[in-house]
């Protein structure tokens, strides 16, 4: 999870020197006038000297309006097996975390004529608590006035637009400019009685609603005030959700290209996998594999498993199995193949802890016989229809990748037989717990239970489903850890 940012402390107008202290909570009544903190050009120095320094659009310290849904949202991810619901409720939470119960509205009122100031005297907030209101009297005063501690802002559109903010003719420049500077804040438009068709467009260009300036009492625009700051923070959500949505689409899109397709052209064996990644909500985790034929009638198997769940250790599985397909197709096997691999490990990781095990496997294009390569990699299983179900050798398993420079990993030569299954797997299935105690499945319970489904008539994809879920329901719940799992078998073809 992202570390939060902590969040700049907002400049109170007591500290700036633009008012007294704001009265506690309950304090006057809705028939009390709100201190209005106006700045002028004579008055401002005090605030000027502290604000400068406060950042332009931060999230407001009060916890207000910046981007949360005051409903509950419900996500869905997509795992390898389907997608599954995940709820987040953030009612009565801003986009801070902060409840907004209580939190005292800032309003930012931009009019150039002091004489309209009276207009937004006796505002009160929900809770019947007085709206503080700063007024600034042109775009300049008001860049210095818009701390992160404002909620909303006021502005007039018969404000003379900046010099650069538009064409001549565009009549709402002004409110452009302000939008620019401001994209998070909640706006109020004020224009002309009767002129609707400009305030109309305002709401168009980003305004969250549009006022008549001669025809403003208390209450209505403290009401106004309310309804604008919640609906930029619904808007605010909304989009966040929508965007965020996409990203996650986006990903999906984008891991499941980086699963790998077998290249098994001309081969007579069948290929399955099954592959379920440890990290919520994501569909490739550290563990990868492959198979490809060669040309001259080889198929090569690979499993592998780097130490780490998080997306670095997902994005370097990606290099390596990559890697491994590229030099396997340019000829590399065994010892050398796995010493390059190394190689690549050790450049691209980001810490010289991080390791990854492996187990590759080249099947004679006879389909009888295979040579293996372990590199602290669990030993792949093997069944015949003439024999139970059992463990390939693994006395001669070398070191995993990355952990000693220059080691070697023998070739061991294996017989498989005219027919058979072999499957491999990552350390994933075999680490789970067995129910509420501390006792784990371990290769051995691993065997008896490909054994046991096997003797249900259970092969290909079947297989490979019924034996993670199981190992799934025996851990009580979802692994902790990535889980690959592949099957190639080879269907003796009986002689004319």
């Amino acid at each position: 999870m992202p570390v939060p940012v902590p969040r700049q402390r907002a400049i109170p107008a007591v500290e700036s020197g633009q008012a007294q202290a704001a009265p506690a909570v309950g304090g006057p009544s809705g028939k009390e006038t709100v201190r209005n903190e106006a700045t002028t050009a004579g008055n401002n120095t005090a605030h000027d000297d502290n604000a400068h320094n406060t950042a332009l659009n931060a999230p407001p310290a009060d916890g207000v309006h910046h981007g949360v849904s005051t409903t509950s949202v419900s996500t869905t991810s997509v795992s390898a097996d389907g997608p599954s619901a995940t709820g987040v409720s953030t009612t009565g939470v801003s986009a801070a975390g902060v409840s907004t119960a209580h939190t005292t509205l800032t309003l930012l009122l931009i009019e150039d004529d002091p004489t309209a100031a009276p207009i937004v005297h006796d505002l009160l907030d929900a809770d019947g608590r007085p709206i503080r209101v700063r007024t600034a009297r042109n775009l300049t005063e008001a860049e210095r006035l818009l701390t992160h501690d404002v909620h909303c802002i006021l502005l007039d559109l018969a404000l003379p637009a900046p010099g650069k903010a538009g064409e001549p003719d565009d009549e709402l420049a002004v409110l452009r400019h302000v939008l620019r500077l401001a994209p998070r804040h909640a706006v109020l438009a004020l224009t002309a009685s009767g002129d609707a068709g400009r305030g109309a467009e305002a709401v168009r260009v980003g305004a969250q609603d549009y006022l008549y300036k001669d025809e403003l009492d208390g209450r209505l625009l403290s009401r106004a005030i309310r309804y604008a700051v919640e609906r930029k923070r619904s808007d605010t959500a909304e989009r966040r959700l929508a965007e965020g949505k996409l990203r996650a689409q986006e990903n999906a899109r984008l891991e499941r290209g980086l699963l790998p397709t077998p290249l098994l052209e001309g081969s007579p064996l069948r290929f399955a996998a099954r592959y379920r990644p440890g990290r919520s909500r994501a569909l490739l985790g550290g563990d990868f594999y492959d198979t490809v034929r060669t040309p001259d009638g080889t198929v090569h198997a690979m499993i592998g498993d780097v130490c780490g769940h998080g997306p670095d250790e997902a994005a370097l599985g990606v290099e390596l199995r990559i890697a491994w397909r590229a030099l396997t197709l340019a000829g590399l096997c065994g010892d050398e193949l796995l010493n390059t691999l190394q190689q690549v490990l050790e450049h691209e990781r980001d810490d010289d802890e991080i390791f990854a095990t492996l187990c590759t496997v080249d099947i004679a294009p006879d389909g009888r016989r295979a040579g293996l390569c372990l590199a602290g990699h669990p030993a792949p299983l093997i069944a015949r229809p003439d024999r139970p179900a059992r463990l390939l050798p693994f006395d001669n398993n070398g070191p995993a990748l990355g952990l000693l420079p220059g080691a070697r990993w023998p070739r061991m030569q294996v017989e498989l037989g005219a027919e058979w299954s072999l499957m491999l797997y990552t350390d994933g299935l075999i680490e789970g717990r067995i129910g509420e105690g501390r006792e784990r499945l371990g290769q051995d319970g691993m065997v008896e239970m490909i054994r046991r489904q096997l003797s249900e008539g259970l092969r290909g994809e079947a297989l490979l489903r019924a034996a993670v879920n199981e190992v799934r329901e025996l851990n009580g719940g979802e692994l902790t850890d990535d889980v690959a799992v592949v099957l190639l078998d080879r269907v003796a073809v009986p002689a004319p």
